[in-house]
């Protein structure tokens, strides 16, 4: 799981290393796992109508498991990610996904997510 200390460390890194404002929008990506694309599909319906933007469901190279990929623009400060976050576990047991796997982050204005942090 990802702590609050997690999240004020990954606020402190950005805040060090990025010249974005932390404080501002940002583009937050959240990531769910399972193996069944079709739970998946489900979860990102009830995703969207929540006001997530669908991105993709996509399986990993090993053909394991798939990942749904969504994101919205949004301020955060490490104790609203944090429940954030408590909420998608939540909701990954409630749609019975494998897991709820973390987010990135990046500019809201476009551009590469500079990081991602990820449940154990």
């Amino acid at each position: 799981m990802i702590t609050l200390q997690n999240l004020q460390d990954m606020f402190s890194n950005m805040r060090r290393e990025t010249k974005w404002n932390v404080d501002g929008d940002l583009l937050w990506g959240y990531f769910f796992t399972d193996r069944d694309p079709k739970k998946l599909e489900i979860a990102s319906k009830h995703l969207v109508t929540n006001g997530y933007r669908f991105v993709s469901i996509y399986e990993t190279d090993d053909k394991s498991t798939h990942f749904l990929h969504v994101e919205c623009v949004e301020r955060h400060t490490p104790e609203s990610l944090h429940d954030r976050n408590r909420s998608f576990y939540r909701l990954a047991d409630e749609f019975e996904l494998e897991s709820y796997d973390g987010m990135d982050v990046g500019p809201a204005n476009g551009g590469k997510p500079a990081s991602r942090d990820e449940a154990g």
